[in-house]
């Protein structure tokens, strides 16, 4: 009987807020976002440091110093696409947030209660996100760091970049200079990509209209959610439906869902 947790499954997540030395152990790939502080990955030739939106990517022991109080969102992935993941690394290595713009989102949803099957899909689409993860990027700048976290934490809400740089304190063009720079795509193109991810997880788990999915991602209708949906995947929102969908529909209500019983 084929099993997915076989091939690839999240086996263990840390929510961590560090204030001093930790090993991560266990078999598998570990993979996390450094979300504030600065923190220091042992390596062979000695502590490499990080700042807050930098990728960690590697295998167990890995020993991490934190520089004063920082917080690290980590997963560890098993299975046969992992260990042949791990057999391709050169170590483990602190990457930029550039060279995987949407690392950090998959690892907040596989930090999150998952319904059983669809974290083996997110931990498959994690690994394939840090396949493209630069060792030599540098960290990411705070102001991008910080238009990152806006995103993922209020993309159904936002109107555009104008309310995205207003939030941050500053003007929209140096935004998007700054933000294009860092992420290789401007803060636009990343918030129409979020929302397409948050977009296949409506679809394939719920049954809701796509006017209803449309409003929950943060697009001005099912119209333009199938334009830009299509556009991005190749694929339309119902084809992406019949294909993508679980043989079951999780009980508890995903996270996009909450505002629909505010």
């Amino acid at each position: 009987m084929f099993s997915c947790g076989e091939w690839c499954a999240p086996a263990q997540r840390l929510d961590l807020s560090l204030s001093a030395p930790v090993v991560l152990d266990g078999p598998g790939v570990w993979a996390g976002v450094l979300s504030s502080g600065r923190c220091a990955l042992d390596g062979p030739e000695g502590p490499v440091s990080a700042e807050a939106g930098s990728l960690l990517v590697g295998v167990s022991p890995l020993e991490l110093t934190p520089e004063g109080g920082c917080h690290l969102l980590a997963v560890r992935i098993t299975g046969r696409v992992a260990e042949a993941f791990a057999a391709e690394l050169e170590g483990s290595f602190w990457a930029g947030g550039a060279s995987a713009p949407l690392a950090a989102q998959l690892l907040a949803r596989l930090g999150e209660e998952l319904p059983p099957g669809e974290g083996g899909g997110l931990a498959f689409r994690l690994l394939g996100e840090l396949a493209g993860a630069d060792p030599a990027a540098p960290a990411l700048p705070p102001l991008v760091s910080r238009a990152l976290a806006a995103v993922q934490q209020n993309y159904a809400g936002l109107y555009g970049v104008e309310e995205l740089s207003a939030q941050l304190g500053v003007t929209k063009s140096h935004l998007i200079r700054v933000f294009r720079a860092a992420m290789g795509m401007p803060p636009g193109q990343y918030l129409t990509a979020v929302r397409i991810e948050a977009a296949k997880q409506l679809l394939a788990h719920r049954e809701y209209p796509l006017e209803v999915v449309a409003s929950l991602c943060g697009f001005s209708g099912a119209n333009y959610l199938c334009r830009v949906f299509r556009k991005a995947t190749g694929l339309t929102p119902a084809a992406w439906r019949a294909v993508a969908a679980a043989p079951a529909a999780p009980e508890a209500p995903l996270p996009l869902e909450k505002e629909l019983y505010v």
